[in-house]
C-alpha cells in the first residue's frame, strides 16, 4: 500500500481536475512582449477578442495539448501511474485534439464535449530568446465545467485528488472542485493542490487559506513567489514555517535554485537538474509536480521524490511544450542512478 492509499485499494493513482487547454507556442523577439503590453514571464487571462489579436501577432506556432493539471497527469502517466482527468472541452477541432492527446497518453477522460460556444480553451505562449514564456489564456469552455459532470465515484476511487488553482476562478468548476473534495474526504483519500499563480491567489487567498486551515490539503505545490503571496510573508523561511505547520507535505520550487520539501518534521532540498539549454520553461512546475508526486505515492524518500521532480522538469524545459517528448520513465531512471 502506498502512502496515499488509506481507504481500500484505489482504481487510479491520481485523478485531477483542471483546465482543458491547447497551448499555442511561438518564438518571439523581446521587443514584441513590450509592444503588445504583455506581462513578461507571467500569465494573464484574456477574452476572445484579445485571443484573436494576440494570435494574429504570433509568428509560426505549434499547437500542443496543455493545461496545468493535465500536464502533470501526462508526466505521471509517462512514469507509469494510473490517472484520470476531469475537465471541459467544446465540440470543436481543438477539443478533439485535446481529447485525443490525453487519451493517447493513457489517461482516463470521460467528460462529454460541450456543444456551441465558447470554444475550447487555448493558451497563447510567447517564448523569448532566453526561454522564458509569457502566457495569455482564454479559458473558453474549460471554465464551464458544472458540478453535475463530476464523477464522484471516480474521485472516490483514486488514491489522490489533484486540484489546479487556475480552475478555482470560475464559479461552476469551483463548485465541482468543492464537490470533489467532499467525495475524496468521504472516501478517505488524499488531496493535493497547487494554487497555480500569484494572481489566482490574490483573488482567492481567503478560500485557499480556509482549505488549509480546515485540513483539506494533504500535499501542496507552490513556487517561492506564490508562497509569499499566500502567506503574506516575504521571508522564505517564515512562509515555510507557516504553511508546513498546517500542510502535511509542502513542496516549494525555487526555479534555478532547486526545491525544498517538508513533511512530518523532515526537510529535504535539491538543486535544479542540469540541462544543456533552456528552450521553453512552459510546464516546468507541472512536470516537477508529476515527478515528485509519483515518487511520493511510490514511497520514495522526500529527497528522492524531489530529485524525480527536478529531473522531470529538466526534460520539459529542454524542448517546446509541456508534455514529455522522450521515455520519461527511462529518462528519470537513468538520472536517478
Amino acid at each position: 500500500m502506498t502512502q496515499f492509499e488509506q481507504a481500500g485499494e484505489a482504481k487510479l493513482d491520481v485523478i485531477a481536475i483542471g483546465n482543458a487547454i491547447i497551448d499555442v507556442i511561438a518564438n518571439c523577439p523581446d521587443a514584441l512582449i513590450d509592444e503588445l503590453g504583455l506581462s513578461r514571464g507571467g500569465m494573464m487571462l484574456i477574452d476572445a477578442d484579445q485571443a484573436r489579436t494576440l494570435y494574429d501577432a504570433m509568428g509560426p506556432a505549434r499547437e500542443i495539448s496543455g493545461g496545468s493539471a493535465a500536464n502533470t497527469l501526462a508526466g505521471l502517466a509517462a512514469l507509469g501511474a494510473k490517472c484520470g482527468f476531469i475537465g471541459q472541452v467544446a465540440e470543436d477541432q481543438l477539443g478533439e485534439v485535446f481529447t485525443h492527446d490525453i487519451r493517447a497518453a493513457g489517461i482516463q477522460f470521460d467528460v462529454p464535449a460541450r456543444p456551441g460556444n465558447p470554444p475550447t480553451a487555448r493558451c497563447l505562449i510567447f517564448v523569448t530568446p532566453d526561454g522564458q514564456r509569457t502566457m495569455n489564456t482564454f479559458l473558453g469552455a474549460s471554465h464551464l465545467l458544472p458540478p453535475e459532470k463530476l464523477d464522484a465515484d471516480a474521485v472516490a476511487g483514486a488514491a489522490v485528488l489533484y486540484l489546479e488553482g487556475y480552475l478555482w476562478d470560475p464559479e461552476e468548476p469551483r463548485a465541482a472542485m468543492r464537490k470533489a473534495i467532499a467525495a475524496a474526504r468521504a472516501a478517505g483519500r488524499k488531496i493535493a493542490f497547487t494554487p497555480s499563480e500569484s494572481f489566482v491567489i490574490e483573488r482567492h487567498r481567503d478560500d485557499f487559506l480556509a482549505l488549509i486551515d480546515e485540513g483539506a490539503i494533504d500535499l501542496m505545490f507552490c513556487n517561492e513567489p506564490e508562497m509569499a503571496t499566500l502567506t503574506g510573508k516575504p521571508d522564505f523561511e517564515d512562509g515555510l514555517a507557516m504553511l508546513s505547520a498546517k500542510v502535511p507535505v509542502l513542496v516549494v520550487t525555487k526555479g534555478a535554485d532547486g526545491a525544498v520539501a517538508l513533511a512530518g518534521g523532515e526537510r529535504a532540498q535539491v538543486a535544479a537538474a542540469p540541462v544543456d539549454k533552456v528552450v521553453d520553461t512552459t510546464g516546468a512546475g507541472d512536470l516537477f509536480a508529476a515527478g515528485f508526486l509519483y515518487g511520493h505515492v511510490r514511497g520514495k524518500s522526500l529527497e528522492d521524490a524531489l530529485r524525480m521532480g527536478a529531473i522531470c522538469a529538466s526534460e520539459i524545459i529542454s524542448h517546446y511544450g509541456a508534455r514529455p517528448e522522450c521515455d520519461l520513465a527511462d529518462f528519470v531512471a537513468q538520472r536517478m542512478g
